[in-house]
């Protein structure tokens, strides 16, 4: 397909520099947002400036992501970065400006042709597809069904939870107040740098635009908190969170937007911009991240490489449980990150445990989980959310579970270990459900499951 078919950023790629061709002066992207630094002209001085030029007029240009160890310094985020950082390519990647008029998928093509180039996208934008229109025309009343199908109260009761884990949801922020979630929030941050000029005619933006802004707050979309409170309610007005003691890191990396097809707010987010809230959420301590967007692959042209890939390596290499949804057209598809292998991808059933008709299938699907009326948090209030993107909250807080429960008992547990653990431990679905992996989210069994294999022969202590 033409790289035509998804929307992308007018002017703006991704670029990946082989290992060691990536200069070292390039300031980083929160440094230019801080004014602390202007963005670079140039990136080799040769071949890729040239095509650059020619194509696009001249460039502005800044890395990706912060160095690990350098966050904090600001004017010197591009310096100290890791051999981890630099072998996953997260150190080596840009966000390169060009003039808007320039046709992307020509320069993405020509830039891969140089050997010095490793990966090359135009920087893409992922709406939130994951979500079917919540319900709030009315009181939303509880319903515990989801809750009870996946054993959440006895899971709660046998795991309370670890407070010193973190739990990222990279999304669309927060609400600024609500009762469900009072416990004090790690300290989240907000990526989105999405502008007016940066979407079609007839896409209007909300929110802060017009100055730099850390703070990961939801005033439209909702999204988000939908997520937010499948995991981490405190229990006032819904059921409590299945992550239990675990802390909510809120990433804000899908701006508020409405799109000429769709009635309400949607959360809309550049590649770049998710990336950028994976990465720094990782170097924030996060232990399990969920994942609720993607870009369906049948949307990208198949030559260029897919989004994500060096965010996604980078989090593997460092030990995070990813869980991201599998999507919402129904068929046998890949949407990404949830088709990578690192990553645990989430289908929809409803709460007597049936496949929902919408859930995205395939054979990179792990397991599925309650998506269909679920109550939760919205910006003021609750809402019935229903889609992929509501299930996979439910798989990641029962991960973070599960690594309370085996740090508890002195063991460590690998990201391949809870995926496995947590489909050997699912159980069978009400109706046949080919291409929804191994079954129906069972939160007790999975701990039961994480008791049994860090400690086979011993007593359960509780």
């Amino acid at each position: 397909m033409s790289s035509a078919t998804l929307p992308a950023v007018p002017g703006a790629i991704v670029l990946t520099l082989a290992l060691g061709e990536a200069p070292e002066a390039i300031p980083a992207r929160n440094d230019v947002r801080d004014r602390a630094c202007a963005p670079a002209e140039r990136i080799d001085g040769g071949a890729i400036d040239r095509i650059i030029r020619t194509r696009g007029g001249g460039a502005r240009i800044a890395r990706l992501h912060t160095a690990a160890a350098g966050i904090r310094r600001i004017g010197h985020r591009h310096r100290g970065y890791s051999d981890l950082e630099q072998l996953t390519g997260v150190a080596r990647t840009f966000v390169v400006r060009t003039d808007r008029s320039v046709r992307l998928g020509e320069l993405v093509d020509t830039l891969m042709e140089i050997p010095t180039v490793e990966r090359a996208i135009p920087n893409y934008l992922s709406a939130t597809p994951f979500d079917l229109a919540p319900s709030r025309a009315r009181p939303v009343a509880e319903d515990t069904r989801p809750w009870d199908l996946v054993r959440a109260d006895a899971a709660l009761a046998r795991e309370p939870g670890d407070d010193a884990l973190i739990l990222g949801v990279i999304d669309s922020g927060m609400p600024r107040a609500h009762p469900e979630f009072g416990r004090p929030l790690r300290q989240g941050y907000d990526t989105v740098r999405l502008t007016a000029g940066d979407v079609a005619a007839g896409v209007t933006l909300m929110g802060d635009l017009q100055s730099p802004d850390r703070d990961p707050v939801d005033e439209f979309v909702g999204h988000g908190a939908g997520c937010a409170g499948i995991v981490s309610a405190d229990g006032v007005g819904m059921h409590r969170g299945l992550a239990g003691a675990a802390r909510l890191l809120p990433m804000r990396a899908l701006g508020a937007a409405r799109l000429p097809d769709r009635s309400g707010w949607v959360g809309l987010g550049a590649i770049a911009d998710l990336d950028a809230a994976l990465k720094l959420a990782v170097d924030l301590g996060a232990r399990v991240l969920n994942l609720s967007f993607g870009t369906d692959d049948a949307l990208l042209p198949p030559a260029l490489p897919k989004p994500h890939a060096e965010t996604v390596a980078y989090a593997a290499a460092r030990d995070v449980v990813m869980v991201a949804a599998s999507g919402n057209n129904g068929r046998e598809a890949l949407f990404w990150p949830a088709a990578f292998p690192e990553v645990i991808a989430v289908g929809a059933c409803d709460a007597d445990g049936r496949p929902a008709p919408f859930s995205t299938r395939g054979s990179h699907v792990a397991l599925a989980a309650p998506g269909v009326a679920i109550r939760t948090a919205a910006l003021d209030g609750y809402q019935r959310a229903t889609g992929t993107s509501f299930a996979a909250p439910f798989v990641a807080a029962t991960a973070a579970l599960m690594l309370a429960h085996a740090a508890r008992r002195a063991a460590p547990l690998a990201p391949s270990q809870v995926r496995a653990l947590l489909m050997a431990a699912s159980r069978p679905f009400a109706a046949p459900a080919p291409g929804m992996g191994a079954g129906i989210l069972d939160a007790l069994s999975a701990l039961e499951a994480v008791e049994a294999a860090v400690d086979p022969d011993g007593p359960d202590d509780g």
